[in-house]
């Protein structure tokens, strides 16, 4: 049976196993360190009621606490929630100007200035709610390490960076999965590897404006307007037309080969790798070369017949269009391959994605509430203590549940003590209510806070006047979305 999480501090520290070796090293190309240079993740593979599960046990609780320690957890976890809930509302709020599925009735209306306020608390907001949420960034600027040459799926794939005026990658467990493939250095039989790949890949851009990314062209290559503006619609030339520049794009995906994460963007570009430019080359080349020296013959032969040498041309004509149709069909094939995988990888699309990542930024604070509060409300600690503490916490999940994270300890301790659940005393000792106590803290908690609801109201924009006619549906048209 795994121990119990509320044993003493100092036996469960000197107890911590050591950690897991690390895996082998993939021999496909990584963007992270491995993971023995990686810092370990602060995300919990547990589900919240598990986890209650475990820490109510009967045995767990002194004078028969286990029941009432189960119910404030419960109060707990709505608790929390609905404080996400409401940082969550204020975001979607916001956010609805920039969104692109938007089918709500334009009211208000933005300057520039405001858009460019929103648009900044809209980014701060979201990278607020993946830290909450376990989530590790991925620095784009880092292009050497973004851009892998070699592909899990096959392909080379390209992204300029350059176009997007906002973009935030990032990811939650990075782990590997099982996979197969046939290779002719074992005669095309079946082998097992490891590919490394993302649980979860989160996705933010928003495409720079034509005329911004225009006036840096022409400064870049020097080129007057007229070349600038050509190149830009030549880059922006694999983004679809409904991709809107004044939209913020959110993306969220499972399971990812992190050397394919150019898979994920929108203006990614397949090249052909070395091994199809050769083998399309040397086979187009010697086809084409057949094809026309049968032809010189053919011509030669019947110089003095017009309608042979027009035939021998039209022959020749067909073994080029032949060959210029396989490097067209092996690109439509490598966007089928992309296009697939992302269908199946593909998790939510915008408003959803805040949601789901509202949802997980409340259940990782809950647990790791629920685990810090089950060692403090069982024995006296001072602050002192915490480290030992928080060495206690990842031995148990280790020994219960066989993982291995990075607890947020200081994370988890701030929100206890800013909702009165845990006072620090000057002298460093951190006093505790009890489970009963605790709950009906909270449950008074919850009458103050209906009773000073917050206002939604933002301070942005301004009202607009529209009057709907049965002849016309336009004033459901966003008046900065183009019609």
């Amino acid at each position: 049976m795994a121990q119990d999480i509320a044993m003493p501090l100092k036996e469960m520290a000197a107890e911590q196993p050591a950690p897991p070796a690390s895996a082998a090293a993939s021999p496909l190309p990584d963007i992270v360190p491995s993971d023995a240079a990686r810092p370990r993740e602060r995300f919990i593979p547990v589900t919240t009621y598990a986890l209650i599960d475990r820490l109510t046990a009967g045995q767990a609780w002194p004078g028969g606490q286990a029941r009432a320690a189960r119910r404030f957890f419960r109060y707990l976890e709505y608790w929390r929630r609905q404080q996400h809930s409401v940082g969550l509302a204020n975001l979607l709020q916001a956010y609805e100007t920039f969104s692109p599925d938007s089918d709500l009735l334009v009211t208000r209306t933005f300057t520039d200035d405001e858009r460019a306020t929103m648009q900044k608390r809209v980014v701060r907001d979201i990278e607020g709610i993946l830290t909450q949420a376990n989530y590790v960034r991925i620095d784009p600027t880092d292009v050497a390490m973004i851009l892998t040459k070699e592909s899990h799926y096959g392909l080379d794939l390209q992204v300029d960076f350059s176009a997007f005026e906002e973009i935030l990658i990032y990811y939650r467990g990075a782990s590997s999965r099982r996979d197969q493939r046939r290779r002719l250095s074992r005669f095309m039989r079946k082998e097992e590897f490891d590919v490394p790949i993302f649980q979860r890949l989160f996705l933010l851009f928003k495409l720079k404006p034509f005329e911004t990314r225009v006036l840096e062209i022409m400064k870049q290559q020097r080129v007057p307007r007229r070349e600038a503006e050509r190149v830009v619609r030549n880059l922006r030339a694999m983004i679809p037309p409904m991709v809107n520049e004044k939209n913020i794009y959110i993306k969220l995906f499972k399971h990812i080969p992190r050397s394919d994460v150019e898979m994920v963007f929108p203006n990614t570009r397949v090249k052909f790798r070395l091994l199809d430019k050769l083998r399309l080359g040397l086979t187009g080349g010697a086809g084409l070369g057949m094809g026309a020296f049968g032809a010189a013959g053919k011509i030669a032969v019947a110089a003095t017949n017009p309608l042979m040498a027009a035939g021998a041309v039209l022959g020749l004509g067909g073994v080029a269009f032949r060959q210029a149709m396989g490097f067209l069909n092996q690109k439509q094939r490598y966007m089928v391959v992309m296009a697939q995988n992302l269908y199946f990888h593909a998790m939510a699309d915008n408003r959803g994605v805040l949601i789901k990542l509202a949802d997980r930024a409340a259940e990782e604070d809950v647990k790791e509430e629920i685990l810090l509060y089950s060692v403090l409300a069982k024995e006296k600690a001072k602050h002192a203590d915490l480290p030992a503490i928080d060495a206690a916490i990842e031995q148990y999940l280790m020994a219960s549940f066989g993982i291995e994270v990075d607890f947020d300890l200081e994370d988890a301790l701030s929100r206890l003590v800013a909702d009165g659940l845990v006072v620090e005393e000057p002298d460093g000792t951190l006093r505790t209510l009890g489970p009963t106590d605790a709950a009906t803290h909270l449950d008074a908690k919850w009458d103050v806070f209906l009773d000073n609801l917050p206002d939604p109201a933002g301070e942005e924009g301004r009202e607009v006047e529209q009057t709907i006619t049965p002849a016309t549906d336009s004033a459901f048209d966003s008046p900065e979305q183009p019609t």
